[in-house]
């Protein structure tokens, strides 16, 4: 079971067991955090609590500090220094590996003092201007290491650092109020009862099920929720697990935090010049979304056998963020096999992703899982898990004040002048007549082919009773 901030705080000795209890009380008559609660009765500093919350990787100085073998890492820089043709340098092998200069110097006597490598040229005495050079011997092992794995690139960290990264920077620590998700979500037109649903909701860091009608904004909701989550996080390049390695980072998905003093000085080989472990990136908190493609494998450690490494599954790659499972129910799997997958990660806090070899390993499932469907829910699950999913929503179709809201600002996001007889033609004639729901999407799809329209005759785009029917009769379906 993944340990709360509270229990963590017990475990690393930072507060008692009868502290913490004092804290939830607190909580509890005041609201507001736990991490306030414990700073308000002074038994942690803010500074110590920051420190404990929002943990830096350390940079390793020597290899012992990386957590990984010696003989792992030399394999790893022989495999780099052979795909450069044999030759290498201090400062390029640290920029491969995402090591310090310390950690890859120590590597480097290592392999000269096995002959597995030997100085080239050298401009003077400093390490850092040396060109060396494999031996046949030290080919001929990095060969043998490509044999075990293909893998070339930053260092992993070990599985226990990635596990207890993880749990540190757990969502469920952020704090998110009424400000924020009114902030989140100001560029939407949504109901105060709606809002005083979502706020909760993500602010609980738990499960969530979003259902109700196409176009009503399930997806643009729980895409600008999680977008909007603040704070940031460490993730790693690669993981160690098993003498395995599975590649973590997914530029794709995870989108970096510049650090300008790592950037400016990370050429200087002295604790100083690193704020953190470089095999680690300073993340934003990811937001990973899947539709109809998902399936089964995808949510599975994938072991490539011609590279011999991993890639880490989708879901694992939103770990401290969200997972947004879009669609829901119309994968080509069936829901209830989709679902068998999430029920022990839902309600235990944990998972266990699975090497090829048969071996089984623990990690915190730790993200904002979110289920849109437009598909009755009932239909889809049993009650056994939707008991298991904190939080279900109902979006409904938009009220007709919303609904012209939402018109008249994509109105102003065309350059086109709103006006409100125009908008009242369209919801009487459109809408009232046809007995047609009010759908959030329509006001945005309706402009799109008025601006079509008018590109396509070269003249300015312009929201009249015409250009309304016309958009209509384009988008509709009238049998």
């Amino acid at each position: 079971m993944a340990k709360s901030i509270g229990e963590l705080l017990v475990h690393e000795g930072l507060i008692s067991v009868e502290q913490l209890n004092e804290a939830i009380a607190l909580q509890r008559r005041s609201g507001g955090s736990l991490a306030n609660a414990v700073t308000s009765l002074s038994y942690l500093t803010e500074e110590q609590l920051n420190q404990f919350l929002y943990p830096a990787p350390p940079v390793p100085l020597k290899i012992t500090d990386t957590g990984l073998s010696e003989v792992y890492l030399v394999d790893l820089l022989l495999k780099a220094a052979y795909l450069e043709a044999g030759t290498f340098t201090l400062p390029r092998m640290s920029h491969v590996l995402s090591l310090p200069f310390s950690v890859v110097e120590e590597l480097i006597e290592q392999i000269r003092a096995d002959h597995l490598a030997a100085i080239r040229t050298s401009s003077n005495y400093t390490s850092t201007t040396q060109v060396l050079e494999l031996t046949q011997r030290g080919r001929e092992r990095a060969e043998a290491a490509f044999n075990i794995s293909l893998y070339v690139g930053a260092a992993p960290v070990p599985l226990e650092d990635y596990s207890f990264m993880l749990a540190r920077q757990s969502v469920r620590q952020v704090e998110l109020d009424k400000e924020w998700i009114d902030s989140s979500l100001r560029h939407l037109v949504i109901g105060e009862k709606l809002l005083n649903q979502l706020g909760p909701a993500f602010s609980s860091g738990r499960s969530i099920f979003l259902y109700g009608p196409p176009g009503t904004g399930k997806t643009s909701i729980a895409e600008a929720l999680g977008h909007g989550i603040p704070g940031e996080i460490y993730l790693p390049q690669a993981i160690e697990v098993g003498g395995q390695v599975i590649r973590f980072f997914d530029p794709a998905i995870h989108t970096p935090v510049e650090d300008k003093k790592t950037l400016e000085n990370s050429s200087l080989d002295l604790k100083m010049s690193l704020t953190y472990d470089p095999r680690w990136k300073k993340c934003y908190r990811p937001v990973v979304m899947v539709g109809g493609e998902l399936t089964l494998d995808m949510l599975e450690l994938r072991y490539d056998y011609s590279s011999k490494f991993y890639e880490a599954p989708i879901h694992m790659k939103a770990g401290n963020g969200v997972f947004i499972l879009d669609d829901f129910g119309r994968q080509r799997i069936e829901p209830r096999q989709l679902l068998n997958r999430w029920i022990i990660p839902l309600e235990r806090g944990i998972d266990f992703p699975s090497l090829h070899t048969g071996m089984k390993f623990e990690i915190p499932f730790d993200q904002i899982t979110v289920f849109s469907t437009n598909l009755n829910p009932l239909d889809l699950v049993d009650d056994a898990f939707l008991r298991r999913i904190r939080h279900k929503i109902h979006v409904q179709y938009q009220s007709e004040g919303e609904f012209k809201e939402i018109l008249r600002r994509v109105c102003h996001k065309q350059g086109v002048h709103y006006d409100s007889e125009v908008a009242e033609y369209l919801l009487n004639n459109h809408y009232h007549k046809q007995n047609r729901p009010l759908v959030g999407s329509h006001p945005r799809d309706l402009m799109e082919h008025i601006v079509d329209h008018a590109y396509f005759l070269k003249r300015p785009p312009e929201f009249t009773k015409e250009a309304i029917d016309s958009a209509a009769a384009n988008y509709f379906v009238e049998l």
